[in-house]
């Protein structure tokens, strides 16, 4: 990843490896708004049909 603030995603991605999440897990959790990482449970919301902005 390469970008300003990618340090969020990759944060974000690296938590959801070492715990082995699932993209349902990451849905779950709470993440701030406005943020990159908000992103991340977009895409995991999105997996199962259920984005809020997508």
């Amino acid at each position: 990843m390469v970008g300003p603030q990618v340090s969020e995603l990759i944060a974000e991605a690296v938590v959801a490896m070492e715990f082995k999440a699932s993209a349902e897990n990451i849905a779950r959790i709470c993440h701030a708004h406005p943020s990159f990482s908000e992103a991340t449970k977009e895409v995991a919301l999105a997996v199962d049909k259920r984005s809020l902005n997508l």
